[in-house]
């Protein structure tokens, strides 16, 4: 497989359908662009998410729906997704839409050769956010904004879970974390380890469909810890005079 497209889903019923209407229409493309695989990730819910993947995506040739007992959080689904995954390039992307998966062919297209991993980014410049409440852009915009000072200026958004990987990145820096913050571990272990990361500017949208999962308070605490841990990931180096590597940013 070239590519594989990986998306957890939890309780994710309402928005299947308007999930296979869009993926359908980028099929042709990522067909005409090689071979590619469907991975989804049933993360233990608890409403008819799954036999609904089942139904949606039947006539589709190369898809693979796992399954969790109940439910164990993003890191975990990840985790499962990637296992599964047999692409050279992973995308991962959010299963309810709130970044269009018509845009997956843009995404593909920023990954060149001297590039390992895309990152979508609402925050950079040229992105942009569209009916997110205002209390959840500060917790996340904070959030990325302490990666910035702590690891690259140059990225703007740490937290977005939209990206296209070469499957190397993820074997020499697989995930680790569980919960939302699992995607900055990500991205911020693939910086230190001088992986070449370039933004994809996107808008951020609410979804349309069923409830965010996400608790902000919960992925607060866990950021601040990750980010103490950056903290004294880059003490030490200093220490034993290990030079500075936050990978390179293409633009």
């Amino acid at each position: 497989m070239n590519l594989s497209l990986v998306i957890p889903c939890f309780n994710e019923s309402e928005s299947i359908e308007q999930m296979q209407a869009q993926l359908n229409e980028i099929r042709p493309e990522l067909m005409r662009r090689g071979s590619f695989e469907l991975v989804l990730v049933d993360d233990g819910s608890t409403d008819d998410t799954y036999e609904r993947l089942s139904t949606a995506f039947a006539d589709w040739e190369h898809v693979q729906i796992a399954r969790h007992e109940r439910n164990r959080g993003l890191g975990a689904a990840l985790r499962t997704g990637f296992a599964h995954a047999r692409g050279d390039v992973i995308v991962v992307t959010d299963s309810d839409g709130t970044y269009p998966f018509t845009t997956i062919p843009g995404l593909l297209d920023m990954l060149t050769p001297d590039v390992d991993i895309v990152t979508s980014s609402a925050y950079h410049p040229a992105g942009g956010v569209e009916g997110v409440p205002a209390y959840r852009l500060l917790f996340s915009q904070g959030a990325s904004l302490i990666y910035r000072v702590l690891v690259n200026r140059h990225i703007h958004t740490y937290t977005a879970m939209y990206r296209a990987y070469r499957r190397r990145v993820l074997e020499q820096a697989p995930p680790t974390l569980e919960g939302y913050v699992v995607m900055a571990e990500i991205l911020v272990n693939a910086l230190l380890a001088g992986y070449r990361v370039a933004e994809y500017p996107a808008v951020l949208r609410v979804r349309k469909f069923g409830q965010s999962k996400a608790k902000i308070w919960r992925i607060t605490r866990s950021h601040l810890r990750f980010q103490a841990s950056i903290i004294k990931r880059r003490l030490a180096g200093l220490l034993r005079g290990a030079p500075r590597a936050t990978g390179r940013v293409e633009h």
